[in-house]
C-alpha cells in the first residue's frame, strides 16, 4: 500500500518531470532574442511596473497610461530596448483604455499563443527582447482588421 507521504512524493516528482521541460523551453526562447539580460539586470533597467508587464506578462489598468491619450506624430518604442514598434499613423481610438494600433512596424513584433486566462489569445512581444507588450485581436479597423492592444507601460513615445 502506498502511504500519503509516498503518494505526495510521487506526484511531486511527476509534476517536476512535466514542469522542468517547459521551464527549459522558456529559457531557450529567451536566449533566441538579440537583446537579453539576466532577470536581475532587467529588474535594474526597468521600473517595477515595466518589469511586471514586459518580463512577467502583466497588464496595466485600463486608462492608466498617458500613451493611450498620445496623439502626436511619432513612433512608439519598446520600453525595454528602444525597438521601434508602432507608427502613430497606425494608432486608433479603440475605447478599450489601452493604446491600440492596426499594424506594427515591419519586423518589430512577434506573436505566440497565450492560454493564461483559460482562453486562447494571441500575445504580442518585442521581436528584439521578447518583452510582453499586449495582445492582438481580430476586431480592429481596416485595412488589417487587427487591434494590437498594447500596455502603455511597455512602451515609450518618440515624437517625430
Amino acid at each position: 500500500m502506498i502511504t500519503s507521504t509516498t503518494r505526495r512524493g510521487v506526484l511531486a516528482w511527476l509534476g517536476a518531470g512535466a514542469v522542468l521541460p517547459m521551464l527549459a523551453a522558456c529559457g531557450s526562447d529567451a536566449e533566441a532574442y538579440p537583446v537579453r539580460f539576466s532577470d536581475e539586470e532587467w529588474r535594474r533597467r526597468l521600473t517595477p511596473e515595466q518589469y511586471r508587464i514586459l518580463r512577467r506578462a502583466g497588464t496595466e489598468r485600463p486608462r492608466s497610461s498617458p500613451l493611450d491619450r498620445e496623439h502626436r506624430r511619432g513612433t512608439f518604442l519598446c520600453a525595454a530596448d528602444g525597438n521601434p514598434l508602432f507608427s502613430s499613423a497606425a494608432k486608433f481610438e479603440s475605447g478599450t483604455g489601452w493604446p491600440s494600433f492596426w499594424k506594427p512596424l515591419p519586423g518589430a513584433v512577434e506573436t505566440s499563443r497565450d492560454h493564461a486566462l483559460g482562453m486562447a489569445r494571441t500575445e504580442v512581444h518585442c521581436a528584439r527582447c521578447g518583452g510582453h507588450l499586449g495582445h492582438v485581436f481580430d476586431d480592429g479597423p481596416p485595412p488589417t482588421g487587427k487591434r494590437y492592444c498594447m500596455n502603455g507601460a511597455a512602451m515609450r513615445f518618440r515624437p517625430a
